[in-house]
């Protein structure tokens, strides 16, 4: 069975935006869509996470 790579705990991830302030969690090794940027990372899904919405 293949493991989502947006649900992953144990990989690494970044924090994109994009023009528009919207933000994605995003694996760190898959390449950075066009038209987006890296804004945090690579860290923890959990870090991640909690930049795009912190508690």
């Amino acid at each position: 069975m293949t493991t989502n790579p947006f649900e992953d705990e144990s990989a690494s991830y970044l924090v994109l935006a994009n023009d528009e302030s919207q933000h994605s969690l995003w694996p760190a090794t898959t390449p950075v869509p066009a038209g987006w940027t890296q804004v945090h990372g690579p860290t923890t899904r959990e870090a991640a996470l909690h930049h795009i919405q912190p508690a």
